[in-house]
């Protein structure tokens, strides 16, 4: 029972992460670990927080009919590299994922360290890329997302930005639709792969939903820079301690 209301507590926290700030995977993966494998840890958390996701859709749903176009452009690579990235973790042997935890949780922390510097990109891209450059940008993104994904709403960010994209709701709605379809075919292999710990997924999902319902409702009220500050030493702490795991015998 402990271990559930661990569970539900980091999904509550987690949805309200990414209704703030995202970065909620790095709150629900690693109390994962401490009861389920990591491969099952990273599926358990991806099925987990895709009700959250889709809500956040349905939430920018008129900002996404007013750039619909740049979402269906983005469908296709999202598909194939949120299933390529899933497939790399269910096919390949536990351990490369084991030995990769580490460096993920770090990179993925990197990320939301530096956002501050991709929003001022973001203000200052004058010379819109071509479509076929957010394409196959969009690929790579798509198959970290699916592989394990914190941080993925940063890159697709930086990535609209150069499009020319600079409405932020707008890039959020676009960001949110791609967000869904990684995670959605990746929850698929997941499952397909048995590699989902249904009891807690179930749990978490509702706690994912109820966090993520009034992270939304009462977020304006709350710095963003603090909540964005609490992840990143999350983060800090987390790969600190994955890698004195891996490396320090």
């Amino acid at each position: 029972m402990s271990d559930y209301v661990t569970l539900v507590l980091a999904a509550v926290a987690a949805g309200a992460v990414n209704a703030l700030a995202g970065g909620g995977t790095l709150l629900t993966f690693p109390a994962l670990t401490a009861v389920v494998p990591a491969v099952v840890a990273n599926g358990t958390s991806t099925v987990a927080l895709l009700p959250g996701s889709i809500a956040g859709m349905w939430g920018y749903r008129r900002e996404i009919r007013e750039v619909k176009s740049w979402a269906w452009l983005m469908t296709l690579p999202s598909l194939v590299g949120g299933l390529v990235g899933s497939l790399l973790v269910t096919l390949l042997p536990p351990n490369v994922f084991d030995s990769l935890v580490p460096w993920l949780i770090l990179g993925a922390t990197l990320l939301f360290l530096f956002q501050p510097v991709v929003t001022r990109l973001m203000r200052t891209a004058h010379a819109p890329w071509p479509p076929t450059v957010l394409v196959a940008l969009q690929l790579p993104i798509a198959v970290y997302g699916g592989y394990f994904g914190a941080g993925m709403g940063i890159l697709v960010l930086a990535s609209l930005a150069f499009m020319g994209l600079h409405d932020i709701h707008q890039m959020n709605g676009v960001k949110t639709v791609q967000a869904v379809l990684v995670n959605f075919v990746a929850a698929a292999e997941f499952i397909r792969a048995g590699v989902v710990h249904w009891p807690y997924a179930a749990s978490m999902m509702a706690g994912a939903s109820l966090g993520g319902y009034f992270g939304a409702h009462y977020g304006r009220r709350l710095n963003r820079s603090l909540v964005r500050g609490i992840v990143v030493g999350v983060g800090l702490c987390l790969s600190a301690y994955y890698f004195s795991q891996r490396f320090g015998g």
